[in-house]
């Protein structure tokens, strides 16, 4: 597994090395908390980030927020700060596993698991939710389109609804599609 670790303590960092590297996987990058993590994700396209700090400030936090809007991977924050609002607001931004009380060899391999898992987990609900998005706005744009097409063309609805559908099969899109089409061009006339 290609792994990005970021710490600002040397020999912590040392120690999480060696352990992912017995474990068998590729550290691709070994960053500092100042640096630029953005860019470090672009760069190095790890599959999972690891991050020791002390307690992760609201930078750091809005940063991890971008890496999971726009190339979102299981984050694995291990810090001394316990606090409920930092763990929510660490939460908000991604992180996949939030350990406080630091870092132990042993600890690291069931830790990565589960924040995998965990990331895995979340990302299936985010598609079934854009997913239930989508099919909700296509039945609206579909009652919309069949309402035109039952005033303008005088057709039941049962007749709407087999011309709107015969225009998705015709232009072999999606029927949510062609009603959203019916619908743009009944409002530019």
């Amino acid at each position: 597994m290609r792994v990005m670790l970021i710490d600002d303590d040397h020999e912590r960092l040392a120690m999480l090395d060696a352990a992912l590297v017995a474990e068998g996987h590729l550290v691709v990058a070994r960053l500092m908390g100042q640096d630029d993590l953005l860019s470090a994700v672009a760069n190095h396209q790890p599959e999972i980030i690891l991050i020791d700090v002390d307690a992760p400030g609201r930078d750091t936090l809005e940063t991890l927020g971008m890496i999971s809007r726009d190339r979102p991977r299981p984050i694995v924050l291990f810090a001394a700060e316990s606090d409920a609002d930092t763990i929510r607001r660490a939460m908000q931004a991604g992180v996949s596993a939030y350990v406080v009380d630091g870092l132990t060899q042993a600890r690291l391999k069931p830790v990565m698991n589960v924040a995998i898992a965990r990331f895995h987990e979340y990302q299936a609900l985010k598609g079934q939710l854009e997913d239930a998005r989508i099919q909700l706005a296509d039945r609206k744009d579909v009652e919309r389109a069949k309402g035109l097409l039952m005033e303008r063309r005088k057709l039941s609805e049962p007749e709407a609804f087999a011309a709107l559908r015969k225009l998705a099969m015709d232009k072999s899109i999606r029927i949510g599609e062609a009603a959203r089409m019916l619908i743009a061009a009944a409002e530019l006339l």
